[in-house]
Order: structure tokens, then sequence, then C-alpha cells
């Protein structure tokens, strides 16, 4: 299985409490369109509502590649990944993250990994420490990527009612690095630009393609 993954190995002290929820389940895409097409190298970019706290349910761009032109473009979708075979969209508020070990036997997402991967934008994502009423918000961002991608996954659902198409997604994770781990047991798979035209192939599952970074790979602030 790819783990196109950025990975940094510094253990910061100051992060404790770490939880077992969803991850990643917020994160800040307030880049303009004329930096995201740049650092995708897409002709264009959808109008979207530019947000430093993105959310489930709500729609944002996406990197993949065109089914009829082969050619890598920039897209809107839904956060919350609906298989073409679920009911209703209900189904997607469980599905906003896909393990990345898991990708090729679960129903939801082996589809998807076989043939609709994609590249999510962001300038960084969010997790929490801390108990319940007290807990504390930490920005996670890449020191020297302002905007990086996110190893996602697309799906296409026809409305049964109207018949219309809703593009959807999900966010692949992995296990935490080091420097998470006190956060949380899970991190998003941030992809390598180098690595973007590997995720984004299909036919690409080589086991080699872990990337990582110095220790000080990955920036930890309070959110």
């Amino acid at each position: 299985m790819p783990q196109h993954i950025i990975c940094a190995s510094r253990r910061n002290g100051a992060l404790h409490g770490a939880k077992s929820g969803t991850m990643c389940g917020r994160y800040d895409l307030s880049e303009n369109p004329a930096a995201i097409r740049a650092h995708f190298s897409i002709p264009s970019v959808p109008e979207f509502a530019a947000s430093s706290d993105v959310r489930p349910t709500e729609r944002a761009p996406i990197i993949r590649i065109n089914p009829l032109s082969v050619k890598r473009e920039g897209t809107l979708a839904r956060w919350g990944l609906v298989p073409a075979w679920a009911k209703d969209m209900k189904f997607g508020a469980r599905c906003i993250n896909a393990r990345v070990e898991t990708l090729t036997s679960l129903p939801a997402y082996r589809a998807a990994y076989r043939n609709r991967r994609c590249l999510v934008p962001a300038n960084a994502f969010f997790e929490w420490s801390g108990e319940s009423g007290q807990r504390t918000k930490w920005r996670v961002s890449l020191p020297d990527q302002p905007v990086f991608g996110l190893a996602g996954l697309w799906e296409r659902w026809i409305d049964p009612h109207s018949g219309e198409p809703v593009e959807t997604y999900a966010i692949v994770t992995t296990a935490a690095n080091q420097t998470l781990a006190p956060l949380h047991d899970r991190m998003p798979v941030i992809v390598a630009p180098d690595r973007y035209g590997d995720w984004l192939d299909t036919s690409c599952t080589q086991m080699d393609l872990f990337v990582p970074v110095p220790e000080d790979g990955l920036r930890v602030e309070k959110g």
C-alpha cells in the first residue's frame, strides 16, 4: 500500500492528551486560486469560499485526473465520501476519513482507491488536545510549503430523486508520526509534491514512496 506521506520525527514536549477520535476533522484552505493553480499545475480552479476552517459536508477544491481528458484538473466536491451504492447522502458523515491500511478492503473506499484518487489542497489541518470543555486547538502546517496536498479519494453519487450527480471526497489517514502522536494516533497522508503524479496514477501501488522529511518537518502551533 503506498504511503506518500511527509513525516516529521520531532516529539514536541508541549503536546499532550492524545485522542483517538476522528482525524482529520477540520482543515484550513484560505489560499488564493492562483497559488493553488500554480502549485498543482492545473489550468483553473473553480470559484470557492476560502476558509480557515473547512468542515465536513462543505464543498472545497480537489485535484484529480479528469476521467475523459485524462488530464489533471481542479473541481469542487463535498467533504464526506458517498459511494455510488449508498442509499442517501447521510452515508458521507461516516466517511470523511479513509484509513490507508484498509483502502483495498473496505467496500466504501476500495473502488475509489482503484479508480478515483485525488489531492486535497490545504494550508494546514487541525487537532485538539485536553479534556472536554478545556480543549486546545492546534494548527499543523508545513514550514516550507504554504499550500500542500493531502491524499484523498473521490466518488460520484446520483441523487435518486433528482437524478443529479453529487461528487464527494474523503481524506486518507495513516498512523501519526512522533510529532503528532501526543495529540492523536492518526494523521492525514501528506503527499510530497514530486509524488503528486504517483498518487493520482491509480495503477501505482509501489511501497517505496514513503518520503520522510527533516525532524522539524511539521509546524505545530496553537490554532
